[in-house]
This record gives C-alpha cells, structure tokens and sequence, in this order.
C-alpha cells in the first residue's frame, strides 16, 4: 500500500495585508474512516464587496467537503462510488454548505452596517440571495489505495506530478472562468457546476498532488512556471524529505504572493514518500 504523506499551507495575500482584509482561503486534510484514505480540501472566498463574510464561506466549505467525501467510504464497490461522486457528492456538498450557511445567518443575521457598505445593486443581490455573502470555490482529493476522486467548483487548480516528473491536470481548465468571474457554492444550481473526475488505480497512482487556490498560479508568467512548481516540490520531498519542504513552504508562499498575485495562497498536498524517507513526517 503506498505511504501516502500531507502538507498544507495557507498565507494572507500581500495585497490583502495592505488593504487590511483577512485571509479568505481555508484548507483542512484528514484521513478517511478507515485509517489509509486521505481526504484533502481547499476553499478560496470570493472577497468581493458583496462576498463580505467570504472567509466564513470558505471555512463551511472545507468542513463539509470532509463530511461528504467520507460518505464515499461506506460503500462497497467500484462502481457504486463512481457513481455516488459524479451524481450525488455535488449535490451533497451544495447541500450541507447551504444548510452550514443557514445555521451562521440564524445565528448572526446581517448587520445593518453590513448592508448599508454595499452600493444598492449588490444591496439588492444580497437580498435576493444571501449564500452570495458567503460564496467560494472548493477544491477537493480524495485518495484512496483502489481509487483517487477530484473534485472542483470555480478557479483553482489541481496538479498531478508522476514518479519521473511529468505534471498534468486531472481536471481540464474551465473555459467559462475568464478574469475575476468563477463558479462558486452560491450560485442558485451549484451542483451543475461542480467537476468531478473518479479515477480507479489500475497501475502507480501520482508521486505528488498539488491543490491550490487561484492565487498560487496567477503569481507566475505561464503555466509551464505553475507547473514547475509543482515538479519541484517533488523533487525536493525525493531527495530531503517532507520536513524542509513543510518548514519552508509559508515563506514561499508569501514570496509568490508579493512578487507575484498579491492574493493569498493555499496549497495541499498529497505524495508519496521514497523507501529510504518512508520514515519522516507527515500526517
């Protein structure tokens, strides 16, 4: 079985520190139900005026996206939880986020200075739908030892580098998402939006999977730099191990961030560790 190891990071855009707004990223990882599997989620907050509780969207994101992916793991065979991740998860998740968001708006309701900040187009927006106060994207892996699902909403990417260095993207890019505009858990049919990929493990399964949120590749030129990057980080785990990559990871973020997007940057990661590292570190 391969020894799967984690890392996460997430730092508030430069951009973001001048302009006092918080981070409005969240990722969390854990292991599935039965001890092998890993679940990993990242969520980027609109932040847009009237997305103004977005850091709060994107915390909700993540929790549910672990309740809902574990679900996976209650069922028996291959093509039972194909289907369950391509047609119900979406919904699933829409669903919980929703109700997640309900909850927050029972207990806080909009301030009246919350609402007054806002121009009244977005005024009336807000009022017509108040998930868009909260909106997000979410990004999600599950892997497991017989099969890997990927799941995305909205920008962001998902990388995978194999064994000899060579990265793909599971997940074509989405040519409706074009300068600020993305799909996101407040549209009114999120699940229609949401990509799904399940994968059955016939032969090696990725050395790396790289998740990150918008920020991370709007800091470089081209792809061919973002992919890079991705490359990179396996190399370094080959060779050194988890534990410098993980120590040094926030200070590469926050360089990419101010040379680069000024948005902030989240990053999970999955990969496997070599025999003669298997020892170190991780979750």
């Amino acid at each position: 079985m391969t020894d799967w190891r984690t890392l996460q990071a997430s730092v508030r855009g430069a951009a973001h520190r001048r302009a006092g707004l918080p981070n409005q990223d969240a990722v969390r990882i854990a292991r599935a139900n039965d001890g092998f599997s890993l679940i990993v989620a990242l969520a980027d907050g609109h932040g847009s005026a009237k997305s103004f509780r977005s850091q709060h969207g994107a915390r909700a994101a993540v929790a549910v996206a672990l309740a809902a992916c574990g679900a996976l793991f209650k069922l028996e065979s291959a093509s039972q939880r194909k289907r369950w991740a391509e047609e119900q998860l979406p919904r699933e998740l829409t669903r919980r986020w929703r109700e997640r968001v309900d909850r927050s708006l029972d207990r806080r309701p909009f301030a009246l200075a919350e609402l007054e900040a806002l121009d009244p187009a977005s005024r009336r927006q807000i009022e017509a739908n108040p998930y868009l106060a909260y909106g997000s994207t979410l990004l999600a892996v599950i892997v497991a030892p017989t099969f890997i699902v990927y799941l995305q909403l909205g920008d962001g990417d998902l990388l995978t580098v194999s064994a000899s260095g060579e990265v793909e993207r599971p997940l074509a890019k989405d040519e409706r998402l074009i300068a600020n505009e993305t799909t996101s858990l407040c549209s009114a049919k999120a699940w229609n939006e949401v990509r799904v990929k399940f994968q059955a493990l016939a032969g090696a399964p990725p050395a790396l999977i790289l998740a990150a949120t918008d920020g991370y590749a709007n800091s470089y030129r081209d792809e061919a730099g973002f992919q890079q990057v991705a490359r990179d980080l396996w190399e370094m785990i080959r060779d050194e191990g988890i534990e410098p990559v993980q120590s040094n990871l926030k200070h590469w973020l926050n360089e990419a961030s101010q040379q680069g997007s000024g948005d902030d940057i989240t990053v999970g990661v999955i990969c496997q560790m070599p025999d003669h590292l298997a020892g170190s570190g991780g979750l």
